[in-house]
C-alpha cells in the first residue's frame, strides 16, 4: 500500500496541474474498492439520507448518523484522504467527525471557529446565482480563513478557472463542478450502473436455488 494521501500531497499535486480524483462512499466495502483503485479522496457525504436511505433531503441526517457512516469509511480506508461532511457546523461536531476517522470536515459555515482548533476544513462554495468577481472574493475569504479545500459547486467553465487560479488551495467540483477545476468527486452510481449486475446476479442464484443447484460459495 502507498503512502497515505495527505493535504499537502494534494498541495502538490494543484502546483504540478495533476487532477484531484474523488468518489464518494458511505460503507466499508465500498470505501475499500475505491481505496484500492487508487482515488485520491474518499467523501462521506450527507448525500446518504437521500441516496442509500431513501429520504426527500439531505438536511434530515443528523451528525450522530454522520458520524456513523463516517466510522464505517475509515474501516475501509487506508491510503486515501478522508472528508466528511459535517450537518450544523460546530466545534463540537467537527471534533466528533475527527474521532470517528475523518481527516478533514467538509462545512459550509464556521470554517474559522473549526480551523482555529487544530481541524482542517473542506469549505463549500456555491455558483448559483453569484457573479464570477463575488466567487472569487468568497473563494480567497474562505482560503483566508484557513480552508484547505474548497468544494465549488455549479462552478461553470468561466468561474471556475479564475477560482482556481486566484488560491492556493485546491478546488473540487461535485455537484455541477467540471474539468476545469482541480480534481472532482463524483458518486459512484453515477460512474457505472451496477443495478443491472445486481439483478442479473440475484436472478441466476434464484434460479440455481429453485432448482437445487449448488450456488456460489457453498
Amino acid at each position: 500500500m502507498s503512502d497515505r494521501i495527505t493535504l499537502a500531497a494534494l498541495q502538490a499535486l494543484k502546483r504540478d496541474g495533476r487532477k484531484i480524483v474523488g468518489v464518494v462512499a458511505w460503507d466499508t466495502p465500498t470505501a475499500q474498492i475505491l481505496d484500492r483503485a487508487g482515488v485520491d479522496v474518499v467523501s462521506v457525504g450527507d448525500s446518504v439520507g437521500v441516496n442509500l436511505w431513501g429520504r426527500e433531503d439531505e438536511g434530515d441526517v443528523t451528525l450522530d448518523e454522520m458520524v456513523l457512516v463516517c466510522r464505517a469509511v475509515r474501516l475501509g480506508v487506508e491510503r486515501a484522504l478522508v472528508t466528511c461532511d459535517l450537518p450544523d457546523p460546530t466545534v463540537e461536531g467537527a471534533r466528533a467527525l475527527v474521532e470517528a476517522g475523518a481527516d478533514v470536515v467538509k462545512v459550509q459555515s464556521a470554517v474559522a471557529e473549526i480551523v482555529a482548533v487544530g481541524i482542517p476544513v473542506f469549505a463549500q462554495l456555491d455558483g448559483a446565482s453569484r457573479t464570477e468577481d463575488e466567487l472569487v472574493a468568497e473563494a480567497k475569504r474562505l482560503e483566508d480563513a484557513g480552508a484547505a479545500l474548497l468544494d465549488f459547486r455549479h462552478s461553470g467553465p468561466e468561474a471556475g478557472p479564475k477560482v482556481v487560479a486566484a488560491v492556493s488551495i485546491p478546488v473540487l467540483g461535485g455537484l455541477g463542478g467540471g474539468p476545469w477545476l482541480d480534481g472532482r468527486i463524483w458518486l459512484l452510481g453515477r460512474l457505472v450502473d451496477v443495478a443491472p449486475v445486481v439483478h442479473d446476479a440475484v436472478a441466476a442464484y434464484a434460479a440455481d436455488v429453485c432448482a437445487g443447484r449448488p450456488v456460489r460459495g457453498d
